[in-house]
């Protein structure tokens, strides 16, 4: 079920780069507003000296200058599974430190991962299994990252009125709860700022 779930988000990512190109509605976000908003909660678990940091779900990799304007110190990877994403992202950004791929090798290890937005455009794909992928990919991304990610998800406190059916709301206590017990003791959630989501921290 996996694979046919990303070639879903695939298809659907791509579509949106190749209709808005390097853009906030490029990645699916309303504005470049609410994009930064979630840059800012994502990257609080970033420390300030040198580290590497992937960039899961990095679209064109729109982190890349929200990092060099908060004058972060790192090596930046970007992963996304869409090659028109990954195409438009290494046309628009270079440099040493940056690079970007559609493919994650198996031995690789990244001081911290943030995942932005990646687990809230479900399509048709029901929500118990659409649950059972984000937790796979968080043990994942777990895996990978030696001293902690961070992610966030469509909050299923959003209004009633305001949801739709092909996006999936989580239950943020769930959430903490399975990384709690699963992968750190120290684990942040952060739901006190004006979008219809939630980031949840995980140190090592």
């Amino acid at each position: 079920m996996t694979n046919e779930i990303l070639k879903k988000v695939n298809d659907y990512y791509s579509d949106k780069i190749k209709s808005h190109g390097a853009t906030s509605r490029g990645v699916d976000w309303n504005g470049i507003e609410s994009h930064y908003l979630r840059f800012d909660q994502l990257t609080k678990i970033l420390p300030k000296e040198r580290k590497t940091v992937l960039d899961f779900g990095c679209g064109f990799g729109s982190l890349v200058d929200y990092i060099k304007e908060q004058g972060i110190e790192c090596q930046y990877f970007g992963f996304d599974i869409s090659k028109e994403m990954i195409n438009v992202a290494n046309g628009k950004y270079k440099g040493e430190n940056i690079e970007f791929s559609t493919n994650l090798e198996d031995n690789k290890r990244y001081d911290y991962t943030i995942a932005n937005g990646v687990f809230n455009v479900k399509l048709e794909v029901n929500d118990e299994e659409w649950g059972e992928y984000i937790i796979k990919t968080l043990e994942h991304i777990n895996k990978i990252s030696i001293k902690g990610f961070s992610f966030n998800i469509l909050t299923s406190y959003s209004d009633e009125e305001f949801k739709k059916s092909d996006l999936h709301y989580a239950n943020p206590m769930f959430y903490f709860d399975y990384c709690k017990r699963n992968f750190s003791k120290n684990v942040g959630l952060l739901h006190d700022y004006d979008l219809y989501e939630f980031t949840i921290h995980v140190k090592k």
